[in-house]
């Protein structure tokens, strides 16, 4: 896969850290619709692949104090995250989906853009198993209508991402 710098007038943050540490990925653009019901497969359509290899980004409430209070689940887009999954990953009896405008305020993002990288403050990232059987993935470039197609080795190093299967139905 070859290397594409970002085709918009500045880049995010995700970008940044692609180009920082030379990591091969493609960019790709789509018009976003606001009526989508599903950020994830609106993406998948419109990139004309399969769900199975686009990933959302999700957060968690862990219920524990300061920094640990949110954690970041990848699952594929078409299937939801199991919070007891999550939870046992996380070593934790409980986790729920995090407030809406917490997650936004936790990694800089907008709701159907968060990008798994370069978020604003770190968080405990576990990536579902599934990303490592295929050889290219994407998830969000940081906001919506743009997504990253990249190796899932690449998203894991530099997420520091902890691999479960946390999938759901």
């Amino acid at each position: 896969m070859a290397k594409k710098k970002h085709t918009h007038s500045t880049g995010t943050p995700a970008t940044t850290l692609l180009d920082r540490e030379a990591v091969p990925y493609t960019v790709h653009s789509y018009t976003h619709d606001p009526a989508a019901p599903s950020y994830g497969l609106e993406a998948a359509e419109a990139l004309g692949v399969e769900p199975a290899v686009v990933f959302k980004t999700l957060l968690v409430a862990t219920g524990e104090p300061g920094a640990g209070a949110l954690a970041v689940g990848i699952v594929p887009v078409h299937r939801s995250l199991d919070l007891k999954a999550m939870a046992a990953a996380l070593g934790l009896k409980k986790v729920e989906m995090a407030d809406p405008a917490a997650a936004e305020r936790r990694t800089g993002y907008v709701r159907g853009g968060i990008s798994p990288l370069a978020q604003r403050h770190r968080s405990r990232t576990v990536l579902d198993a599934s990303a490592l059987d295929a050889g290219t993935i994407y998830v969000s470039g940081g906001h919506r209508g743009l997504e990253l197609a990249l190796d899932p080795a690449d998203l894991q190093r530099l997420t520091e991402a902890h691999v479960e299967h946390i999938a759901g139905p």
